[in-house]
Parts: structure tokens; C-alpha cells; sequence
């Protein structure tokens, strides 16, 4: 089934939920910056296939749900699999005042799912800066996933933190290559369009008039800007413990630059997956791969043989 479903089942607790802090005049400033924030708008939710425990797809910059393609028949015959467009991309709202932050892409992810009613646990996956935004997601919300896992996460990190002198050099090249993208715009939608043409999946890579504010926003307030290196340090389950992280990447990922993933390789709660000549989309082979990682103790090759019966 299509189009978002279920009530909004946002909010928090009420007024009288916290009784520390300064008294009624603590309650009442704390009750007018509640007011004075935007509520976040809920996401077009662009596919709801299959039954079982759920798994949760999120897409990157530039792209919507089509990205899932390859993916989702692996998962439906064992999973109720929720695909989702992020803010300002596929068919969710692009807000005008948006300023397209980590923190407003992830405020309007839990209201949709929220919204959806889930029983957590559940998977939740990422691809590119979906990776991103769901690692946030996770590290504020404990005990809400059985598991985290990241497709071709552009890990970036500062390079001014980057010990590694040859891996600094390569992300601040890639860093100067997106600042250059956002402030060109006529070379960025002349080449998308070639691009996106080329590419075996219709529609996912789409840079348009339409998409190009939500565009240069997310890519410089996320991707160019990210935290995620420290949101996957805070992921943790059910029990305070870390929650299992699963990182599906192809050796060909045009987006990952050499030697950025070793840091998060080195997280005790990560498992790394290198996928053989395959580049950043989700074709075949690497969708079999995070087809596996989302269900443990499965293999590609068992995921395969269930879903060629």
C-alpha cells in the first residue's frame, strides 16, 4: 500500500510532564519555545509492502524511494518493508522556511513514524545521506531498533580532526568538490541531467529547479557539516548496549573517499560489508548483501534462494 498511513502520533509529554526547572516560569518558557518551533511535516511514505518485522528505508540526497528498487522484493517475503522519501526529495514537502539540517530531516522522520504506530523494535536503513539521518535518528532514540544499517555512508569527518594525512587530503578534496557543486548551479543541473540519464535506475539521481534548494541545504548542512561519527558512537539498544550496526559499501563507491570508513570500522558495534564492483547505487549484488545484513544470521546467498522460489 502507498501514501502515508496511520494517525500522527507525535507530540511528547504535556505541560505539567516536568516539574524542575524554575517553577510555572520554567513551565510556561519551556510551553512557548515548544510553540515557537515548527511542527515537522510528515513524509511521503512511498511504499508499504509485506508482513513481519519491519524494516525501514530512508534514501539519499538527490534521489527518492526508487532507490529501493532492488531491494525491497528481497525483503517482502519476510518483512514488512516502509520505504520513505526524505524532506524536500521524491514526493515529501519541501518546506519554504526549511533549512534542510540534520536535525529537521530527523525531526520529520520520527513523525512519520510515529505516525506509522511501529513496534519497535525494527531495521532501519539508510543509503548516502539516509545514512546519515538515520544514525541521528538512532542515537536519539535508544532501545528503538533491533538494528542500524548504513548503505555507502559518505563518511567524512573534519579534517582538521583526520590524523591520517593522505585521508585528510582526500575528504577536504571531496569537501571542496561539494561546496563547488552548490555554488555552480547551471554546470550541477546540466550535468545531473546527463547523469541521471546514464544511471540503469529511472529517477534515482534527480537534481532539478524544483529540488535544488533542498539540494544545496542538505548537502552543506549534513553531508559537508555532519556529526555522524559521533551519532554512531551513541547508537545503543534496548538493554544500554550498543545496538548492532551493519555498513554495506561497494568497492567502486565513487562517494567514499579511501580510508574515511576506518574509523568507524574500528566502533566494536560495527560490522563492515565490502561489496565487490559495485558503486554507490543499490543494484543487484549489493542489494542482496543489505538484504542479509538486515536480517541476522542470513547470507546473500540464502536471501537469494528464498526469493527465487
Amino acid at each position: 500500500m502507498a501514501g502515508v498511513t496511520g494517525g500522527d502520533a507525535g507530540g511528547g509529554a504535556g505541560i505539567g510532564a516536568d516539574p524542575s526547572g524554575g517553577g510555572l516560569r520554567g513551565l510556561l518558557d519551556r510551553w512557548r519555545r515548544r510553540l515557537g518551533r515548527r511542527r515537522a511535516p510528515l513524509l511521503h511514505v512511498a511504499s508499504d509492502v509485506g508482513e513481519g518485522p519491519v524494516v525501514v528505508l530512508v534514501h539519499g540526497i538527490a534521489s527518492s524511494s526508487v532507490t529501493f528498487q532492488n531491494l525491497v522484493p528481497l525483503l517482502e517475503p519476510r518483512h514488512r518493508a516502509i520505504s520513505i522519501d526524505i524532506l524536500g526529495f521524491g514526493r515529501s514537502p519541501a518546506p519554504e522556511d526549511a533549512q534542510y539540517t540534520i536535525e529537521e530531516h530527523v525531526a520529520a522522520l520520527d513523525r512519520t513514524l510515529r505516525s506509522l504506530r511501529l513496534r519497535a523494535p525494527f531495521v532501519l536503513v539508510g543509503h548516502s545521506l539516509g545514512s546519515l539521518i538515520v544514525t541521528r535518528y538512532a542515537a536519539e532514540h535508544p532501545g528503538a531498533l533491533s538494528r542500524l544499517v548504513l548503505v555507502g555512508p559518505p563518511v567524512y569527518g573534519t579534517p582538521s580532526e583526520i590524523g591520517d594525512r593522505r585521508v585528510r587530503t582526500r575528504v577536504s578534496a571531496y569537501l571542496r568538490a561539494y561546496e563547488f557543486l552548490r555554488t555552480n548551479k547551471e554546470f550541477t543541473l546540466r550535468n545531473a541531467a546527463v547523469l541521471g540519464k546514464l544511471l540503469p535506475i529511472k529517477n534515482v539521481f534527480e537534481i532539478t529547479e524544483k529540488s535544488w534548494r533542498p539540494f544545496v541545504l542538505s548537502l552543506e548542512n549534513c553531508v559537508e557539516r555532519q556529526t555522524v561519527i559521533g551519532d554512531l558512537a551513541r547508537v545503543r539498544g534496548l538493554d544500554g548496549k550498543s545496538c548492532p550496526v551493519e555498513v554495506v559499501y561497494g568497492t567502486m563507491d565513487a562517494f567514499i573517499a579511501p580510508g574515511s570508513l576506518a574509523v568507524i570500522e574500528a566502533m566494536r558495534h560495527v560490522t563492515m560489508h565490502r561489496v565487490e564492483a559495485n558503486d554507490h547505487l543499490i543494484r543487484k549484488r549489493l542489494a542482496r548483501v543489505v538484504a542479509a545484513a538486515c536480517d541476522a544470521g542470513q547470507s546473500a546467498r540464502d536471501i537469494e534462494a528464498t526469493t527465487a522460489r
